[in-house]
């Protein structure tokens, strides 16, 4: 979890929330994971799941414990790096031993990645935060729910440790089994408003398309997501920026290190602006001259030296290649037309979503609303624009609030625009 933040400001006079059973002994052997699996299937009704990762830390996104609860089963902690490489079918057994039974997370995009990675891919899904959001509720970290639906203060000061370390300090291991404590609970309450609000419909719909978009497709080009690649000008550089980030993912991937605790962004940057520097003078610079840096001086300067001598044919574009529209930062001056349709469409959705007492990224995402202004049906109707926001990945009840208003806005467009 990683709410930290949200739960500093929780009330002080909420009681602390408490382990009502005590701290479930960590679940290592092939033993105690059959008679795990044992009261997971004669346990009852959803099933709560969290995962503690090691984000920050390691280059991998696995589960480093898992945490369960289900009614008649009570908590169960569970590591699955006792049980060997993933996905392996210890963890597969815990999956199946619930069957068809909801599960309930917290942030679920977090999640859902590394738990189908240790082999646990829940059919059916009840996303706490995202119930939240749709409640249109002013915080949604766990810590800040549970403090306000049900008046227990959580503490959140283990979020950030390195949980791929063993032994796991008993500490770190109540503050884990409290992030299952009460979610079962919180689920009821927040389906009881949700229901109240006339939302459950959207909600059902919404934690649907959240189980079938894992697992996700890898993304295309993830160097460009290099922080400060702004700064990067030309193709030549962008080649040396893509080259040093790709060495630096192998090296990382190789080690199962965070990419960050390998060589900064900034450092990548760095090392593209500095253009042809030989390795004495690379070794000059700041993030080479101590540490990992330092370490991997020799390949981060030999893929350096390799972009910059590439042919121009095998330069990357200026530009990411994209299926969608381009960022919209640059439609002001490059595409006016396109930037007065995406104006209108986001008015109406702000205006929509205050209406309908959602936020306006979950009523409709962002990137489809671009998409809808970027390329319209021509000549836009409800139902060419229905199908539009479909195709884009919006659910029937975002379609079915949304679709006559932004056709109204598309149609009122002077002439000339489409």
């Amino acid at each position: 979890m990683s709410d930290g933040v949200e739960a500093a400001a929780a009330a002080d006079d909420a009681p602390p929330l408490m382990l009502r059973e005590g701290l479930p002994a960590v679940i290592e052997s092939a033993d105690d994971l059959g008679l795990a699996v044992e009261r997971v299937t004669t346990g009852h009704g959803p099933v709560a799941v969290d995962a503690e990762r090691a984000s920050g830390y390691r280059y991998s996104q696995r589960a480093y414990l898992i945490q369960l609860r289900r009614a008649g089963s009570g908590t169960l902690l569970i590591d699955p790096a006792a049980f060997g490489p993933v996905p392996n079918q210890s963890m597969l057994s815990v999956a199946q031993a619930a069957g068809d039974a909801e599960w309930v997370i917290h942030a679920a995009s977090q999640d859902l990645t590394c738990l189908a990675e240790v082999g646990i891919t829940p059919r059916r899904i009840f996303d706490t935060e995202l119930a939240g959001r749709l409640l249109n509720l002013p915080r949604v970290g766990l810590a800040v729910l549970v403090e306000q639906l049900m008046g227990y203060s959580m503490r959140k000061e283990h979020s950030a440790v390195d949980w791929s370390r063993r032994p796991l300090k008993e500490s770190w291991l109540v503050y884990a089994a409290l992030d299952v404590e009460l979610l079962l609970e919180l689920r009821d309450v927040l389906e009881q408003r949700l229901r109240e609000a006339d939302k459950w419909e959207w909600a059902e719909q919404e934690f649907a398309a959240l189980v079938g978009a894992f697992p996700m497709p890898p993304r295309a080009e993830p160097w460009r997501r290099t922080s400060g690649i702004h700064r990067v000008r030309g193709r030549r550089g962008l080649a040396v920026v893509r080259a040093v980030w790709e060495e630096r993912d192998r090296i990382a991937r190789d080690r199962d290190i965070s990419s960050s605790r390998i060589l900064r962004d900034d450092a990548i940057v760095g090392l593209a602006l500095a253009g042809r520097i030989s390795r004495s003078a690379m070794l000059e610079l700041p993030a080479f001259s101590h540490g990992r840096g330092r370490r991997f001086v020799r390949e981060f300067h030999a893929a350096a030296t390799t972009a910059l001598d590439l042919p121009e044919a095998a330069l990357p574009t200026v530009g990411a290649l994209h299926d969608g529209p381009p960022p919209a930062r640059s439609w002001a001056s490059r595409f006016p037309v396109e930037a007065a349709r995406l104006a209108r469409c986001r008015a109406a959705v702000v205006e929509l979503a205050a209406t309908l007492d959602v936020p306006q990224e979950n009523l409709l995402a962002p990137d489809v609303v671009r998409q809808l202004a970027w390329r319209p049906p021509t000549p836009p109707d409800t139902d060419s624009v229905a199908a539009a926001l479909a195709a884009s990945g919006a659910r029937p009840w975002q379609v079915a609030h949304t679709a006559e208003r932004l056709t109204r806005e598309l149609a009122d467009l002077p002439s000339g625009s489409y």
